[in-house]
């Protein structure tokens, strides 16, 4: 019986290990992280309503996945509700590759901004990684977004020059074959 038992705890204990997920805390200042998301400009933050904030995540990379969504608190500054989030593709205590992206709540999802392009809807951070927290018994905190710097949302839709000179040139033909005839 006693084998029994000690059999059945282990395999227990082996099963919640395998759902044991990483957290990290959804939020960008607090704890020695202050990244503020800016508009264009580079000076003006992005205000607190019409904006998401998107979490991505994976165990490298090139796996990255949408895990949350924040809204805008305070003029760049976003926090998750609940504020941690649970990974369920990264271990407790193992590394996770993070992402960032924010878009306007207008255009329903980050990649319609990205699609459509105007200026102020859409921007991210680079990649970047932390060890994820709830490793441990008692598990450790989440861990804060050490990795994450500030970043500008996009400009817009501007024409490359080349684009320009060429149709510079295509303008000045038109003039030239007219004047011919």
């Amino acid at each position: 019986m006693k084998k029994l038992t000690a059999t059945l705890l282990a395999t227990t204990l082996v099963s919640l290990a395998a759902f044991a997920q990483g957290t990290v805390n959804f939020v960008n200042l607090g704890a020695g992280l202050n990244a503020p998301v800016f508009m264009s400009d580079g000076t003006t933050k992005v205000g607190t309503t019409g904006f998401t904030a998107e979490l991505l995540a994976g165990t490298s990379a090139g796996t990255l996945a949408s895990v949350a969504t924040a809204n805008f608190v305070a003029g760049g500054y976003f926090q998750g509700s609940p504020a941690t989030v649970a990974i369920g593709s990264v271990a407790p205590g193992a590394t996770a590759f993070l992402q960032v992206r924010v878009f306007s709540a207008s255009s329903g999802s980050f990649a319609a901004a990205q699609t459509a392009n105007l200026a102020n809807t859409w921007g991210q951070s680079g990649v970047f990684s932390v060890v994820t927290g709830g490793a441990g018994s008692p598990p450790t905190t989440p861990s804060p977004l050490a990795g994450l710097t500030s970043f500008n949302l996009n400009s817009g839709v501007v024409p490359e020059p080349s684009s320009l000179a060429l149709a510079g040139l295509g303008a000045a033909a038109l003039l030239v074959f007219r004047r011919r005839k």
